[in-house]
């Protein structure tokens, strides 16, 4: 039994709060708010969201137990209520259109605040508050985050999370659809794509460097010399990584002879390859602060090699959960970050 169904009837949901943020959209139906908009169940909204999910009508329709047509009849429904075409069905898999994917935001907002309310008036909270889906970069995932959680409880923020670590473009496309809360990640400037600021607003939480290591000589010093005349072995980013983009540009510029070894999307993997002695490779200072404090890494070269790194977090503004409004502010009347 779905946790805002009353009496086993599906809920109404009035079509104001339903629509916000699809104004802008286009459609072929004309601008106006019809009586069917009075009328959307919140089924349709929840089938909207295993949809987007699982990118299949079967897969959603197995996931909401009912008939693929019965689903697809429900999806129509939603859409015919909208004045909207939400999915693109000519893809495989399908796709959301620009006013689908507005909407996605939306839906599962009203869902969860449905849900929320039901649980409310019926006492089954339990006293457990809503839990925070965080989708971080994997270098922030380990060296940022659980210092960062920490220091949020030390200070009387008591938030439950659930973490998902992942490459930037995934974590961007879940912030997107309503996939998670907020997105960690190293603010990228030169991103051919920047977010929406007034949709996807960001805090500074910090500043760090990508710093040139790799293993040390019996003496202590480092195996590779970056200021010599011979080639030195490179661990590289992938084509794309935004890491990768930062590092390459800084060799350009200062004319680095080397050769490519190994190439990874994450910076952990680089690291790990860098212990072996295998090459010299940039990594975010703090994935790498127990390392270079056992003298296993050694900083390779001087300040002009490093890269500096800004730490931000991004939330979306249509979403409107309680914890994730508490932190925010905390956040904003907090003092400025010190480099980590």
């Amino acid at each position: 039994m779905y946790p805002h169904r009353v009496a086993g009837r599906p809920t109404r949901v009035a079509s104001n709060r339903v629509l916000a943020g699809l104004r802008s959209c286009p459609s072929k139906q004309p601008s106006i708010v019809r009586e069917d908009l009075m009328n959307l169940e919140s089924k349709w909204l929840e089938d909207f969201s295993a949809l987007a999910a699982t990118r299949s009508f079967s897969q959603a329709a197995e996931r909401r137990f009912v008939t693929q047509p019965a689903f697809s009849r429900r999806i129509r429904s939603l859409e015919s209520a909208l004045g909207l075409t939400l999915v693109n069905r000519s893809r495989t898999p399908i796709e959301l259109t620009a006013a689908g994917q507005l909407f996605l935001v939306t839906a599962r907002t009203v869902v969860e605040q449905l849900g929320e309310v039901v649980r409310h008036l019926h006492h089954l909270e339990g006293g457990q508050g809503e839990v925070m889906q965080v989708a971080a970069a994997h270098s922030l995932a380990l060296g940022f985050f659980p210092r960062w959680i920490a220091q949020l409880r030390n200070e009387g923020l008591n938030i439950a999370t659930r973490l998902v670590a992942t490459n930037v473009g995934d974590a961007v496309h879940a912030l997107r659809e309503g996939g998670c809360d907020l997105m960690l990640a190293f603010y990228d400037p030169d991103a051919a794509l920047q977010m929406d600021a007034e949709i996807f607003p960001s805090l500074h939480l910090g500043h760090t460097e990508m710093l040139p290591v790799c293993a040390a000589d019996a003496d202590g010093q480092p195996l590779f010399d970056m200021e010599g005349e011979g080639s030195v072995p490179l661990l590289a980013y992938s084509a794309g990584a935004f890491l990768g983009r930062s590092v390459n540009l800084l060799l350009r510029q200062r004319n680095l002879r080397f050769t490519t070894v190994y190439e990874t999307a994450m910076a952990d993997s680089l690291k790990s390859m860098a212990l072996e002695g295998l090459g010299i490779a940039w990594v975010p200072q703090l994935s790498v602060r127990a390392e270079l404090a056992r003298g296993e890494l050694v900083v390779c070269g001087g300040p002009q090699w490093h890269v500096p790194l800004e730490i931000r977090l991004y939330r979306c503004a249509l979403v409107r959960k309680a914890n994730v409004r508490l932190l925010w502010r905390k956040l904003e009347s907090a003092a400025p970050p010190e480099s980590l």
